[in-house]
């Protein structure tokens, strides 16, 4: 199921930006891109996987000092490179007699790589944690609450796919029945044929065509079909997580309309059963999103 949540905050010398989102998978997969702070990525992972049992999941912090912050560290090496390399313009403009503004330590700050703005070390690492596992709750509770509505979006196309199989069932069993009595007659007509042309005992001819018209009854087929349909709308009434139900039961209704398309032998029967299958499939695509 897909989701998208995002985020900033400040706080223990820092700023910070939440980036969370999930594309559909099997199971549950969740992989993290974060800063080195001792206890954040199990307490992570924990607030995930006590909210999400589905989907690809990634998640991104990306931390910086904040400005002006106390713990913003000055890359020494650099500063002296950027100190010498002053030192020689200047020796270089009063030679040519040029005269140059007087350089300001906030000149020199801005300077690439004099200060260190990846996070540099971590004064209090306890606030800091703190502070960002707060930040986290709304962002988490935001990308939920995207997924439950994309939830619910597909709990109606569901919904609809699983009346559509319910008709199509219904329809199933009246072309069964409107069958019938033409079967029972081509079963006669088969049964005179073979008498006329063979000595075959009778009775046995007869057995062999029992046989062949219960294997062609489609009734249970029917009624597993049906049986199906009311498992799929259970499951869509439950709150918790159904995707594999979802995909089982998936299986099954696959299982009876080829079986059902097998045995029809008949042209109404056998259009019906191919729309099944169809409709089947794009259940079965739409339970890919379900959690």
């Amino acid at each position: 199921m897909t989701g998208f949540a995002a985020g900033q905050g400040s706080g223990a010398g820092h700023d910070w930006s939440w980036d969370l989102r999930s594309v559909n998978g099997k199971g549950f997969d969740l992989r993290l891109r974060l800063p080195d702070i001792e206890g954040l990525e199990p307490a992570l992972r924990k607030a995930v996987g006590e909210r999400v049992a589905r989907g690809n999941v990634t998640l991104n912090l990306k931390l910086t000092q904040a400005a002006g912050s106390a713990a913003m560290r000055i890359e020494p090496d650099v500063l002296n490179a950027a100190l010498a390399a002053v030192d020689r313009v200047e020796r270089a403009a009063e030679r040519k007699g040029v005269a140059l503004a007087p350089l300001k330590p906030s000149d020199l700050m801005a300077m690439r790589g004099v200060v260190d703005h990846s996070g540099g070390t971590i004064e209090d690492p306890a606030a800091l944690l703190a502070a960002l596992l707060e930040s986290f709750e709304p962002v988490l509770e935001s990308f939920v609450a995207m997924r439950r509505e994309e939830g619910a979006r597909t709990g109606a196309l569901l919904a609809a796919r699983i009346d559509e199989i319910a008709a199509l069932t219904d329809e199933a069993a009246d072309a069964a029945a409107a069958r019938a009595p033409k079967a029972a007659e081509t079963l006669k007509a088969a049964l005179a044929r073979v008498m006329e042309a063979t000595e075959a005992d009778p009775d046995r001819v007869a057995q062999e065509l029992a046989l062949i018209a219960i294997k062609a009854d489609v009734t249970e087929e029917i009624e597993r079909l049906r049986v199906h349909v009311e498992a799929a709308r259970a499951l869509l009434a439950e709150t918790g997580p159904v995707g594999r139900k979802f995909e089982f039961l998936a299986q099954e209704f696959v299982r009876e309309a080829n079986t059902l398309c097998s045995k029809s032998g008949d042209a109404e029967l056998t259009r019906i059963g191919l729309a099944l299958k169809y409709a089947i499939d794009q259940l079965r695509e739409q339970i890919q999103n379900v959690e």
